[in-house]
């Protein structure tokens, strides 16, 4: 396995639980949290699909989506976050697995979520993760992608409480549209919002659509 995957593995696996109760606030204490995420539901293809929360953490968009009436399944590298995810939402489907390599058919998903899962990817990995959802999605597929707007990365030694070891990248949403365009993506909207109380830098939300 890829270095920074492991190194990201473990440190979710230690932090889980105070992950979980600290993320569950912030979901919905945004405003732009919410806009975005019922923006995409709105936005998913009117045939029937299941939706992949890719990097889903523990659960707590998945929950978030299926609340809203959307059949969701979360997919997440860490298997401490997968056991939380497990335990609090004992209905819903989750599964270990990397966004490198998809263990997902062709065009078996309606929608596709990357919400702040790709953080602690470098940006060489960036075209690998973005054509494996391409390829899973159908044709008129949404993604959603959200992350940290800025330009470079720093490191983290201790977060959520517990001692770590994490990369976090910040990305231009133009440099991310580019990508994801390059891959085959369509643009459909573009969502940024100024640094806020509780944040380190400014946030983006994309949505795009696998073209029909």
């Amino acid at each position: 396995m890829t270095s920074y995957l492991e190194t990201t593995r473990a440190s979710y696996d230690t932090a889980a639980v105070s992950y979980h109760k600290i993320v569950r606030e912030m979901l919905t204490a945004s405003p732009f949290n919410t806009a975005a995420l019922d923006l995409f539901a709105e936005l998913l293809p009117d045939h029937e699909g299941s939706i992949g929360d890719l990097g889903c953490g523990t659960g707590v968009v998945t929950e978030y989506l299926t609340a809203l009436g959307l059949d969701v399944f979360g997919i997440d590298l860490s298997p401490g976050m997968l056991e939380v995810a497990r335990t609090e939402y004992p209905d819903l489907r989750f599964e270990t697995g990397s966004l490198l390599d998809l263990d997902l058919p062709d065009g078996q998903l309606a929608g596709a979520l990357a919400w702040y899962s790709l953080v602690h990817t470098p940006p060489e990995d960036l075209p690998k993760v973005f054509a494996e959802i391409f390829r899973v999605l159908a044709p008129g597929g949404v993604l959603l992608h959200g992350f940290k707007v800025g330009t470079g990365t720093y490191h983290l030694d201790e977060a959520y409480g517990h001692p770590l070891s994490l990369d976090v990248y910040r990305y231009q949403p133009a440099d991310i549209n580019s990508l994801l365009t390059e891959v085959g993506f369509a643009e459909v909207a573009t969502l940024t919002s100024a640094q806020r109380e509780n944040e380190k830098q400014p946030q983006a939300y994309l949505l795009v659509r696998k073209p029909d």
